[in-house]
């Protein structure tokens, strides 16, 4: 039996992630706004949301890793606000991060190595194993596929803001572009699993083991 769409939506990551990420976007929005549009500050203040919820995410037992890296991340997007001294490039770190991302899950579907896969793989501990069942090669290969659509969406939508040069509507954006639209592309990428996958499959956590030479993840 396959296993059900929250089981599944855990494990590409909840909504406490997706919103922790929004905030420093809110909080630049909001100091730019509050200092008669300072840059500087509201690059500061991003920064700080961005040490505050990362201090409060260890403190819930999260990974040191995962908040140097958004830490890290925002840093950069105040940077590049500050060297240019336009408050709109704040949001041109997460703009080409996504177009990075939307690439990078259309290539690894293209090579057979579906990013889906390999991340539900590896927070399985499945490592490479999902990859000798041939249905579920196939099924993670259409999946990354659908999943990739949300990456395609905000480059749209960040890249037609940033090119108008709309600093709100882009802090908009960030949050309704956010967790709203990876819940709205959850279904049409759990139903891809349901579609391809046969009824009698044991589902994610079982692959089966047999060889995948020549078979076609798409």
């Amino acid at each position: 039996m396959i296993e059900r769409e929250e089981t599944f939506a855990q494990l590409l990551g909840g909504r406490g992630a997706a919103l922790d990420a929004t905030l420093p976007s809110i909080a630049f929005v909001a100091g730019w706004l509050l200092t008669n549009h300072s840059v500087g500050w509201a690059a500061l203040i991003a920064v700080a949301a961005a040490v505050v919820v990362g201090a409060i995410r260890l403190a819930r037992g999260g990974k040191i890793r995962a908040v140097l890296v958004g830490a890290f991340v925002v840093s950069i997007a105040a940077l590049v606000a500050l060297y240019t001294g336009r408050a709109i490039d704040f949001f041109l770190v997460q703009l080409l991060s996504n177009a990075a991302s939307g690439l990078a899950f259309v290539v690894s579907w293209a090579i057979r190595w579906p990013l889906l896969g390999v991340i539900i793989g590896a927070l399985l501990g499945q490592r490479t194993r999902w990859r000798q069942d041939p249905d579920l090669l196939r099924a993670y290969g259409r999946a990354t596929l659908v999943y990739a659509v949300q990456y395609g969406i905000r480059v749209l939508v960040f890249g037609f803001l940033w090119w108008q040069g709309d600093v709100v509507a882009s802090g908009i954006a960030r949050v309704a572009l956010s967790w709203p639209l990876y819940v709205l592309m959850l279904a049409p990428t759990w139903w891809v699993f349901r579609a391809t996958l046969p009824s009698d499959h044991p589902g994610l956590r079982h692959p089966r083991r047999r060889l995948v030479s020549g078979t076609d993840p798409g």
